[in-house]
């Protein structure tokens, strides 16, 4: 015999795929009916990470406009809020940060106090490498590369009840990002239409496309079924009852043809499918912005914009589903202070990032970003890491999934939590 908690987190199978086993077995039905799933599993809170991959300028992004420091230290990058001649100006949020122009689609979200910006947000390893930093931010543990799993496929492993679905972790990515390592279940999925499989430490498994659940089934019958578990074809099986390719946003949403604003509609299919998604996982890429960053166009520009509209795509579909998302931006580090010599910034320190959702306490920039002279930046260049991005992440994780476990969810952190959440 096999035990109930076995049986479930070996695969999250799904109630749809157990069916075809020759009948649902009493504890799942048992479940089921405790729960009142529908269609077929009860509608869940879900938390939608999008990761900033090659790290955001957080001072272009939310720009502190009235501080003469930052606009001696980048004359051919710093952005006004003031209205004059045919310039773009910054949205003035507060006085003090102004909004880049090209991301007006959040200003609505703002002013209704639904988005709140963290500013001064980083890690408090000062490490300027991509990858470190990256790695460090998803595993949770910043100061340990040893760490095995992710920060949020520990908070998978916290959400309190037995993973139903295959469908409880997805990354709408072509390979498993750093932040789902571990064991508790969690798919990648690089599109919905041709569900390919990419779990970690099985790259015989990777990219394997089937137009249906029993080519998939031959083609990994020899030893490779045990491996990348039950929840990955079970998915699929539950995806070709679903009419993907036709999907229509609701409420009037236009998601930018790009590779985040696919991934994004995708999300909010999964989320309206009430297939019981908890934690998604999207990237978005090309925030290393070395040379020509530009103004109120340019690469950063077309950046924030795709950032922004995406989002709020994503937020306008999801329609009578928005008091059950929170979505949160990350990225691994910051821009320096100074511009350089062909039009941009370098690897720096701290960013900001976004948190949206109907629970967020918004209309706010939280953070402390001092003057920024000289003497008030990291290592004299840099603009200051004053808010861990754990004390930031664990306030969304507790607040929206219900997870009250620091210790397990960000080992070896200590510190307190920002409000950024409502209660």
């Amino acid at each position: 015999m096999v035990s109930r908690r076995g049986f479930l987190k070996s695969g999250g199978l799904a109630l749809l795929g157990v069916g075809l086993l020759g009948g649902i077995p009493g504890f799942l039905a048992e479940a089921a009916a405790s729960e009142k799933i529908l269609s077929p599993y009860k509608k869940k809170k879900t938390l939608v990470c999008i990761f900033q991959r090659g790290a955001m300028d957080g001072l272009m992004a939310v720009t502190p406009f009235t501080d003469d420091y930052l606009k001696a230290a980048r004359p051919n990058l710093f952005m006004s809020a003031a209205k004059s001649g045919t310039n773009n100006p910054l949205i003035d949020l507060d006085g003090r940060f102004g909004l880049h122009p090209a991301m007006k689609a959040f200003e609505p979200m703002f002013r209704e106090k639904r988005l709140g910006i963290v500013h001064g947000i980083g890690s408090p390893n000062n490490t300027r490498s991509h990858f470190d930093a990256q790695d460090y931010m998803e595993s949770g543990t910043p100061f340990n590369k040893g760490t095995s799993s992710g920060w949020l496929n520990r908070a998978v492993g916290l959400l309190g009840h037995d993973a139903l679905t295959p469908f409880t972790a997805v990354s709408m990515t072509s390979a498993m990002p750093r932040s789902f390592y571990g064991d508790n279940p969690s798919v990648a999925i690089s599109n919905l239409q041709d569900f390919a499989i990419q779990m970690r430490g099985n790259p015989a498994g990777a990219n394997i496309a089937a137009k249906s659940f029993e080519d998939l089934y031959d083609q990994t019958a020899s030893g490779l079924l045990k491996q990348t578990g039950k929840e990955s074809f079970e998915a699929m099986k539950m995806l070709q009852k679903t009419d993907i390719k036709n999907y229509t946003p609701a409420n009037g949403a236009v998601y930018p043809s790009s590779a985040l604003g696919n991934s994004l509609k995708q999300i909010a299919q999964l989320i309206k499918m009430d297939v019981g998604l908890e934690v998604a996982f999207a990237e978005s890429n090309g925030w290393d912005t070395h040379f020509n960053q530009g103004t109120e166009n340019g690469i950063f520009a077309r950046n924030v914009a795709d950032l922004s509209n995406s989002i709020m795509a994503l937020w306008t579909d999801l329609g009578t589903y928005q008091d059950d998302v929170t979505i949160m931006t990350m990225t691994e580090f910051g821009r320096t202070v100074h511009q350089n010599g062909t039009g941009g910034t370098d690897h720096g320190r701290a960013s900001c990032n976004f948190i949206l959702g109907n629970d967020v306490s918004g209309g706010l920039v939280y953070g402390d970003v001092k003057p920024l002279a000289v003497e008030n930046l990291e290592d004299g260049r840099d603009l200051t890491v004053t808010t861990d991005f754990r004390s930031v992440f664990s306030s969304v994780a507790d607040k929206h999934l219900a997870i009250n476990n620091d210790h397990i969810l960000f080992p070896d952190w200590k510190g307190d939590r920002v409000n950024v959440m409502k209660g």
